[in-house]
């Protein structure tokens, strides 16, 4: 069984009656989370969808904001800053960004799922100036110096 960790989560006016962020099945990475409004998104368009409700996530751990696979491949909606962060400061409501790469519109309506959650933890960093990095075969080789999909 995976680890667990609590996270304390508050319900916002508009999300009372809402169903919780919540695993799909025993083996899902990410909860199913809903939306808490009505709205239209548009072709090209991007909206911050409520789900009304704010989280308090513990130090060392990060919320992922990820897309649902079948609204993308179905209806080329997609969350556009994939993942996106909710970092554990943070305790405003939690908004998906949504995009509609379609050329339909997409009504989402209140208790729609519109994306998944995953709870991560986090490693932070520390910078270490120095004069010269250490050499490897690949060196300054950048985008595509691994070859090309011809080479797949």
């Amino acid at each position: 069984m995976a680890d667990r960790i609590t996270v304390e989560i508050k319900r916002l006016p508009h999300g009372h009656g809402l169903d919780l962020p919540v695993y799909a099945t025993s083996g899902a990475a990410g909860m199913d989370v809903v939306s808490a409004e009505n709205v239209t998104l548009r072709p090209g368009a991007r909206l911050a969808v409520a789900t009304g409700f704010a989280v308090a996530i513990p130090a060392g751990y990060e919320i992922q904001v990820r897309p649902r696979s079948g609204l993308a491949l179905k209806h080329g909606i997609t969350v556009p800053n994939t993942p996106g962060t909710i970092d554990s400061d943070y305790r405003g409501e939690l908004k998906v960004i949504m995009i509609n790469h379609s050329q339909d519109n997409f009504p989402i309506q209140r208790g729609d799922r519109i994306a998944q959650l995953v709870v991560s933890p986090v490693t932070q960093g520390l910078w270490r100036e120095v004069d010269e990095l250490d050499e490897t075969a690949r060196g300054a080789g950048g985008f595509g110096s691994t070859g090309g999909h011809g080479a797949l």
